[in-house]
């Protein structure tokens, strides 16, 4: 039996295509849901989505402080594993019920496969880069998107036999999902398609601590995205946690905030950015696949942004993934206003260059991933 851990939005695009190949491959696994987000939005509309199966055992943890949390998912993990040993625990990119699950496995003697390894931003101070780094440190299988991730896990003296090359499963279910993104309502809704025509629209997410957690930093981005609202409409599906901040430090005032969206009616116009709902990933999807430019703190949009060919402004000071830089559509822009500004010029002066695929970005990751599994359980 294989236990596949899955704890916050991310991770469910990451685990979907995997389960598929499971499934085919007849191996049986059961999906732990931990909890980590426990909004509808941010969870529950992401399996329906992803036609995901029901999570077999969810863990229920909730919020709290990064140790709060750990702890929690550490102590209800280590119940189940007693009750039930696991062949394998499959644990995917670098949240905390990633680095939580994978210690509770490895000091039960259970092998601990890591999806998405080796990614570094060379940044202890995001709780992400300790979680991937711990993570990595004790998995028996690292299955890695790039060989920038080879070349991390070697440096840091994990040895060849337990690195696998294998690309990257976000990509598979975007493939997996594109015809479906191009069938959603969500434009005309928000009044950005009109008789067939898509309006041009910057898409903006932000959620990182970094980015959300200062009243200050928070509200110089607003306001220069703000300014680029001015060119282009900025449509922003806010993360639950970065709308509590916003209301924290009372910047409500600097968005427009649509509580609800069900019904068709244009909210193009405005003065602020338009900041919406959480929104499940169909109705993202699409929204990303169409937008003229993207603005993030998000790893995983660096990457989908890639393969839609959509320019893609990174709002931190680095990151783990740089090969969306080298080869992608990607640029870091931190939180300085003047570069923000010039890089959405240049976006809407079309002069954003043209990139390539990254090596086994082309849907076949899971697949690749399962093989490894199959040849491993046989031993």
């Amino acid at each position: 039996m294989i236990y596949l851990v899955a704890g916050a939005r991310p991770n469910f695009m990451k685990i979907a295509p995997v389960v598929k190949k499971l499934d085919k491959a007849g191996l049986l696994y059961k999906i732990i849901h931990t909890g980590q987000h426990y909004d509808a939005d941010m969870s529950g509309s992401f399996f329906r989505d992803l036609d995901l199966p029901v999570p077999h055992i969810y863990l229920g943890v909730g919020s709290g402080t990064h140790a709060q949390q750990t702890g929690k998912v550490m102590m209800a993990f280590e119940e189940i594993c007693f009750e039930s040993k696991p062949s394998l625990v499959i644990v995917v990119g670098d949240v905390n019920s990633t680095v939580a699950c994978a210690l509770v496995s490895a000091k039960l003697g259970i092998p601990v496969a890591h999806v998405e390894a080796g990614l570094r931003s060379f940044d202890r101070s995001m709780p992400e880069e300790i979680n991937r780094l711990l993570t990595d440190q004790i998995a028996d299988l690292l299955f890695t998107t790039c060989e920038d991730a080879d070349g991390n896990l070697r440096h840091e003296g994990i040895p060849d036999d337990k690195i696998y090359f294998v690309g990257n499963v976000m990509i598979d279910t975007l493939y997996n999902h594109l015809k479906m993104a191009e069938e959603s309502e969500i434009l005309k809704r928000l009044g950005f398609e009109e008789d067939g025509r898509v309006k041009d629209y910057a898409l903006l997410t932000l959620h990182r601590p970094s980015n959300v957690d200062e009243q200050i930093k928070l509200e110089n981005l607003l306001n220069v995205l703000n300014q680029v609202h001015q060119n282009i409409p900025v449509l922003f599906p806010a993360h639950p946690r970065t709308m509590k901040q916003i209301k924290k430090f009372d910047l409500i005032h600097l968005v427009r905030y649509i509580e609800d969206i069900s019904s068709e009616r244009s909210w193009v116009s405005g003065k602020n950015i338009l900041m919406v709902p959480p929104l499940g990933y169909i109705d993202f999807l699409s929204l990303m696949s169409k937008a003229k430019l993207v603005l993030t703190d998000s790893g995983g949009i660096q990457e989908e942004t890639t393969i839609l060919g959509i320019p893609c402004l990174t709002l931190r000071e680095n990151t783990e993934r740089p090969i969306t830089l080298r080869e992608g559509t990607n640029r870091l822009v931190g939180s300085d206003p003047e570069l923000i500004l010039e890089e959405t010029s240049r976006i809407l002066g079309d002069r954003a260059s043209e990139k390539k695929m990254p090596k086994y970005w082309d849907g076949k990751a899971a697949e690749r991933i399962v093989d490894v599994l199959i040849g491993y359980l046989k031993k």
